[in-house]
């Protein structure tokens, strides 16, 4: 048993000491920054608390923070609505249903910086372009705006990761024994009775899955913002990556971009947690 313990604990130090290094000492060395006037290379004096007090009242961080919010929002329904949907798609037993496995899970395979720039082409000239020969003018001239820009970014996301999203609801569906949903319609129940009563129940531990990546995934996003609307116009699509990101290196203030970050931490990891643990508490009651 000593032995097996001892083992146990050698094959988990590296991971432990990998994990320090990337996470535990950056985020404590933050921390710790974000008490100083720190400018990238030294500090000369503790400020206290004065960075946090500082990102209060600025202006870029509070609507970045409430345009990421909104961000979230939409694009956490719509992945697990169409994740869910086009899992129960291929799942069901038809000529090429593999195929589509495919064919939806291969935008996720496409960096995040590749995917915006490839998709600011086409809203811009292709949309522009089907606009004029449609003459719909809300076709034309997107990415220009806060309103088209945002719905840009939910396109982009929604797009690349339905097919990952779709992929951990397919693993759950597979196990849900045929039996149950047979006879479930030998008695007459609905399709969607046994969706809701037998189908969603059992495949509850994926939702909390899923609605912990898409969370997560959803306040993190910045390559995207990057590379489709580089935070603009005016900054009114800049997200809170990208605003932490610009206060350190734009502006060279890194002590105050560390209190950002710290807070934006703290957000997204009391978010996730709460939703975990509500959902978990759920799926006992289903």
């Amino acid at each position: 048993m000593k032995n097996r313990s001892l083992s146990f604990w050698l094959f988990l130090t590296p991971t432990l000491v990998a994990l320090a290094l990337v996470v535990f000492i950056p985020m404590l060395e933050g921390l710790f920054y974000s008490f100083t006037d720190w400018d990238g290379l030294s500090f000369t004096k503790m400020v206290g608390f004065q960075n946090y007090i500082t990102l209060l009242h600025d202006k870029a961080f509070v609507n970045a923070f409430w345009f990421t919010v909104a961000f979230v929002i939409v694009t956490v329904i719509a992945l697990n609505v169409i994740g869910l949907g086009l899992a129960l798609l291929v799942t069901q037993k038809f000529k090429g249903s593999s195929f589509l496995r495919t064919v939806f899970f291969m935008p996720n395979m496409i960096g995040g910086l590749i995917l915006g720039f490839i998709w600011q082409f086409i809203l811009t000239q292709g949309f522009s372009a089907l606009g004029s020969v449609l003459h719909a003018g809300w076709l034309e001239n997107w990415l220009t705006t806060e309103n088209t820009g945002f719905w840009g970014l939910v396109i982009v996301t929604v797009w690349q990761m339905s097919g990952y999203i779709m992929i951990i609801y397919i693993a759950y569906l597979q196990n849900i024994p045929q039996e149950i949903i047979e006879a479930a319609e030998i008695d007459g129940a609905s399709t969607w009775q046994r969706f809701t009563k037998i189908t969603f129940p059992m495949i509850a531990p994926a939702f909390t899955v899923c609605m912990f990546l898409t969370l997560s995934n959803g306040f993190k996003i910045y390559d995207q913002n990057l590379s489709l609307t580089g935070g603009g116009p005016y900054n009114s699509t800049q997200m809170l990556a990208m605003d932490i990101v610009n206060t350190a290196y734009n502006s060279s203030n890194f002590s105050l971009a560390e209190a950002k970050a710290i807070v934006f931490f703290i957000i997204v990891a009391a978010i996730s947690l709460i939703q975990v643990f509500y959902n978990r508490k759920r799926e006992v009651d289903l």
